[in-house]
């Protein structure tokens, strides 16, 4: 057959805020590197690079030679590099002052590092809204690549991607490729035969059709079982070049731009909503995914064309289903309104980066990557916005302005007020609407959340889990039994697998056995401040909060309460609840008084419960008063730890009790916090990690969220009696982030 075909691969490498540096350089070692260096040996493959601004960073400080090499593959014109965000944000939840400052930083730090301006755009996951069109167009930009499943969306044919489409909105117009399915899941997942054979079936006499390739340079090397078969044994990549170039006659690779200029887009379109198929999958609410998955399923492997018209959810969703993705997306929006009210100087750029950083995508959303659930990321994320915020209020305070104290404000914008409560030393956050209880309680010196403790959701793919996990127990039984006849059964299977790895999508792997029996799901928010009334005989055991299954006598857990009194030192809520005994509702009346003092270094926050019993019955109870904390103490991390009068310091991932204590400490020596608890009277003290599982590149895992600390006290209060508890928490700070910034 004659006829040629242009392949433009975008190729496009990101590492989130807040990673760890060994992670980095071993994705660096496996992935990045080696693709370089094999661009080097095959100058003859023409190609785009993205480098989010994180990586960039990295590089430039621990791998410098990386960026000389780009620099030397720009020269020679082999590659073009692509911009995008700066700090790779999902542009549609950002203002528009800020998507245009993340875009034109990219533009100008590219052009500053490599001495081309980028034309191209990469759009994080993909996520797109028509009013990207004019928001990447004003940043300079010439065109991006976004996802067959946009153009399908957009009605058009599969038949008529292999081409570039123009749209526009607001008097602004931009160029728009399709990255392709069958490109996407053969590259480098196929023998490379297989890739050869499918880009020839899209030969013409014209030679006008164009296979865009655009997906993420880590699966070159650095996804499970990648790096074997792209570079150290199979070779892949090299492979697939050397047929590239061998293939010359027919078959080239082009950059974007470089094909633009040959092939200008005739074909104009209008995209709706989207972002590729497994986003839109994973943001369904996880009893609507299976269906979702099984009907589009069906559909491809019958050739029905329903297939072409199946939807699955809007990436905003992320906001519905995680209470914990609006909270900080919410609080981005708010740190960024405080910087764009700055005066012009050196604290408003450090805020100013502070913020970007804080709207890296990564902890924004979740699906097969860990996103909010990796916790360090989480807490990395929320650290920049606190420090933005913070510059923002202390340069206001100094000029003279009133950025703290206490209000009644729509944190969340969920139509309900919440209680806003600001100092210099601490930001929190408490919901009426939801048991009166914190939601949020941020260290401004150290730019710590405290607060910041994942609840435990049921995830769709649950399911895969166990039933590999089920799987799992019946073969092992099956293995016996062969063994003990001397069979070894799937051997060849095994090494036949092994030789070509399957996509991220299709794999199970599970990072310890048995992870299944750690799928609980709790039934309320991870708030502190939560009030719970147990069983009277104290008889509710740890096994029984790690489980969420212990009864709940009261209705104060989720219940709304009334703001009676909001001042800058002092918060006060009332309830007129219920406590249920003998299958009897009896009247109770619950008031929680919050106070707020200290300085930046040593903020202070206090809880004291009142309880009233306003019927005609003797009440017998126990009273829990429920803190959620995250101090980064997974891995039994030796910086973090509780601390208590009769034991030495604990691991802060483990269960934990104490009988009649009265104070007790936790902290993280690394990042400089320590927390003096002291309850009144001495309470049972009950603690145990929260620990979530999830799903990420390199399978199920189980990841620690943070600690629940319970102080309980039994309670028998009779007709008219009123009853006080609290819990003062006295913070101690060495670390002032901002002081050390400003030197």
């Amino acid at each position: 057959m004659s006829g040629r075909v242009s392949l433009a691969l975008v190729i496009h490498n990101h590492q989130p805020v807040g990673n760890f540096g060994w992670v980095i350089q071993d994705v660096y070692e496996h992935a990045y590197s080696p693709m370089l260096h094999a661009l080097e040996r095959h100058p003859g493959i023409r190609l785009g690079l993205h480098y989010t601004g994180p990586l960039l960073q990295w590089l430039a400080a621990n791998r410098p030679e990386a960026i000389e090499q780009i620099r030397g593959l720009v020269a020679r014109g082999q590659i073009e590099i692509v911009g995008g965000g700066y700090y790779e944000p999902i542009l549609i939840t950002l203002p528009d002052r800020d998507r245009n400052g993340q875009l034109v930083r990219m533009r100008d730090e590219v052009e500053k590092l490599f001495g081309e301006r980028p034309r191209g755009a990469w759009l994080a996951e993909r996520v797109w809204e028509p009013s990207l069109t004019y928001d990447l167009a004003a940043a300079g930009y010439d065109w991006t690549v976004l996802d067959d499943n946009h153009l399908r969306a957009a009605s058009i044919r599969e038949d008529a991607m292999w081409t570039a489409f123009t749209t526009d909105d607001r008097g602004k117009r931009l160029t728009v490729f399709g990255t392709e399915q069958g490109l996407r899941y053969r590259i480098p997942f196929k023998p490379v035969e297989d890739v050869i054979s499918y880009l020839a079936e899209r030969r013409t006499e014209d030679g006008r059709f164009v296979g865009m390739m655009g997906d993420d340079g880590e699966k070159f090397g650095s996804w499970p079982g990648t790096f074997e078969y792209c570079w150290s044994h199979e070779h892949w990549v090299d492979r697939c070049f050397e047929a590239i170039e061998s293939n010359s006659e027919w078959l080239s690779t082009v950059t974007p731009s470089e094909w633009l200029k040959r092939q200008p887009p005739t074909t104009r379109v209008y995209i709706p909503t989207a972002s590729y198929v497994e986003m839109t999958e994973w943001v369904l609410p996880p009893e609507e995914t299976p269906v979702f998955v099984r009907l589009l399923e069906d559909a491809r492997d019958r050739g029905l064309p329903a297939a072409r018209f199946l939807r699955g959810g809007f990436w905003r969703n992320y906001m519905a289903r995680y209470r914990e993705i609006n909270e900080l997306n919410k609080q981005m929006l708010r740190a960024s309104d405080k910087v764009e009210g700055m005066a012009p100087g050196p604290a408003r750029d450090r805020a100013l980066d502070h913020l970007y950083q804080g709207q890296s995508n990564d902890c924004y959303w979740h699906g097969l990557f860990g996103g909010v659930y990796i916790v360090h990321m989480r807490m990395a994320t929320l650290a920049q916005l606190i420090a933005s915020e913070d510059l923002a209020d202390t340069l206001l305070a100094a000029g003279g302005g009133q950025p703290f104290g206490a209000r009644l404000v729509d944190t969340d914008l969920d139509a309900l007020l919440e209680v806003l409560v600001t100092s210099s030393g601490q930001t929190v956050v408490v919901d009426p609407a939801e048991g009166a209880a914190i939601s949020s309680w941020d260290l401004r010196a150290t730019r710590v959340a405290l607060a910041s403790v994942l609840r435990r959701r049921p995830e769709a793919y649950h399911a895969r889990l166990v039933a590999h996990d089920r799987a799992a127990e019946e073969s092992a039984i099956g293995e016996t039994e062969a063994a003990a006849l001397g069979e070894v059964a799937g051997g060849d299977e095994a090494a036949a697998a092994e030789d070509a790895p399957r996509t991220i999508h299709d794999m199970i792997n599970v990072k310890e056995p048995g992870l299944a029996a750690f799928l609980h799901y709790d039934r309320h928010e991870r708030r502190s401040g939560l009030v719970h009334l147990l069983r009277a005989d104290g008889s509710t055991c740890l096994d029984e909060l790690i489980h969420a299954s212990c009864p709940e006598l009261g209705d104060f857990v989720d219940g709304a309460f009334e703001p009676t009194i909001v001042e800058t030192d002092r918060l006060v809520l009332r309830r007129n609840g219920h406590v249920r005994l003998d299958d009897i509702d009896h009247p109770l009346v619950l008031a929680k008084t919050y106070r707020f003092g200290g300085g930046r270094m040593d903020p202070a926050l206090a809880l004291e419960i009142a309880i009233e019993n306003p019927g005609d019955s003797p009440l017998s109870f126990e009273l829990a008063a429920e803190w959620n904390v995250n101090l980064l103490g997974g891995g039994h991390n030796p910086a973090a730890y509780y601390e208590s009068e009769l034991e030495e310091r604990t691991p802060h991932d483990v269960s934990g009790e104490i009988k009649a204590a009265s104070a007790i400490a936790f902290g993280n020596d690394y990042e400089g916090v320590r927390v003096e608890a002291r309850p009144d009277p001495a309470a049972n003290l009950t603690w145990y990690p929260v620990e979530t599982v999830s799903n990420s590149e390199g399978g199920f895992e189980r990841v620690y969220q943070g600690s629940s600390l319970l102080f309980r006290w039994p309670v028998s209060i009779g007709p008219g009696e009123r009853r006080t508890f609290t819990v003062q928490l006295d913070v101690t700070q060495s670390i002032d982030h901002a002081a050390v910034e400003a030197k």
